[in-house]
């Protein structure tokens, strides 16, 4: 059986790991330091509160041993068993960036304008680019480039809601999930059994706190419903937020002399779906080629106009959309229950997950109300430390 040990990043006692523990008397914030877990309730209850504090990496802990003596398995294989790993955030809000790699969603556009033919496609793309003045993949988002761009696009009916935030100065910041809402690694993700065009999203994100500040990057998996979300986008609720959709884990490294934000600018992203019919999916994508810097995507998040008390949690967004046919030609790629999918990165491990429907995933019962009063039964409700 797989273990968590076998998803860990090849440094993982060198780097210092924010997660959450799911123990007998309930969900645990818990620091991985130099190979050891420590459980940090009692100096920071939750996730979020831990997060906020600048001393995160020295916090005191009780030691519940070195990581690989947990042998954490996947809950999928045993949902009573404990201790399980959860998702690393708890009460930090859950939003996500979309179309952060515009290039891609520029070459959708031509694509689908040159209805297959590469060589028409190089044409347009050369136009274009005559026309700008610029190789199309070094264009900046809001620039004066980008501006050309657009006109270009308009002029010759290829643009689109999407291309908007792709390359406009207003980048696409949504809500993923609800606060709690979110799995960890080991965990089911769902699918809604209505949706006939679905994959994964790997990304990567940031996890900040109150003030907007990069405390750490983990692993995530922005599971969306394609032909719900391109019906209209007004219905962009209904294909991301759902039961088991949003996918984060292993942990949260935390930034430090070993590892910043340097690591998630040069990172690559892979990912793998493996089918019980015997079908295997694989793709990379590279986090150079986002167009947004993860720091301005952080800003467009929490600034002025809008503020998240808790921190949170933002996905980076993804370049890759999987269109390998599963079933018969042209049909393209949709996830089947059983699927599991894999999500890694050098730095960050691996995010490993098993598909099912959101109807037969676990239903998401422990919200605020029900945390609160686990910590207070627990006594680690008390006045304010930070």
């Amino acid at each position: 059986m797989t273990t968590l040990l076998h998803d860990l990043p090849a440094d993982w006692r060198e780097g210092v790991f924010l997660g959450r523990l799911g123990l007998a008397e309930g969900p645990t914030p818990v620091l991985v330091r130099k190979g050891r877990v420590h459980d940090i309730s009692a100096w920071a209850p939750t996730s979020a509160q831990a997060a906020a504090r600048p001393d995160l990496a020295d916090a005191p802990g009780r030691d519940l041993g070195d990581l690989e003596t947990l042998a954490l398995g996947p809950a999928w294989s045993d949902a009573g068993v404990t201790p399980r790993l959860l998702s690393p955030v708890d009460l930090q809000c859950i939003k996500a960036s979309g179309v952060t790699f515009a290039i891609s969603a520029v070459e959708r556009v031509i694509e689908e304008r040159a209805r297959g033919d590469a060589d028409k496609a190089l044409a347009i793309r050369e136009a274009l680019a005559d026309r700008v003045g610029a190789d199309l993949s070094a264009v900046k988002p809001g620039s004066e480039q980008a501006y050309a761009l657009k006109d270009a696009l308009i002029a010759d009916g290829l643009w689109s809601q999407y291309l908007e935030v792709a390359i406009g100065k207003d980048a696409e910041i949504f809500t993923k999930a609800p606060v709690l809402a979110s799995v960890g690694w080991g965990d089911l993700v769902g699918v809604r059994p209505d949706s006939a065009w679905n994959n994964p999203e790997p990304e990567v994100a940031i996890l900040c706190d109150p003030t907007g500040r990069p405390v750490g990057a983990a692993l995530g998996n922005d599971v969306n419903l394609r032909d719900i979300e391109g019906r209209s986008a007004l219905l962009l609720g209904k294909a991301k937020d759902n039961n088991a959709s949003a996918a984060l884990g292993p942990f949260v490294r935390l930034f430090d002399a070993g590892f910043g934000m340097d690591d998630v600018r040069d990172a690559t992203v892979s990912l793998e779906v493996r089918g019980e019919d015997g079908f295997v999916l694989e793709g990379s994508s590279s986090m150079r080629l986002i167009s947004r810097d993860p720091l301005d995507l952080v800003g467009q998040t929490l600034n002025e106009n809008h503020q998240y008390p808790d921190g949170f949690i933002l996905y980076l967004g993804t370049m890759f959309a999987p269109i390998k046919d599963r079933d018969a030609p042209g049909q393209g790629f949709t996830h089947k229950p059983g699927d599991v999918v894999t999500v890694s990165s050098e730095r960050l491990g691996t995010l490993r997950n098993r598909v099912t429907t959101t109807d037969r995933a676990p239903p998401w019962t422990l919200g605020v109300v029900e945390l609160m009063y686990n910590l207070a039964g627990r006594g680690l409700l008390k006045e304010r430390s930070i």
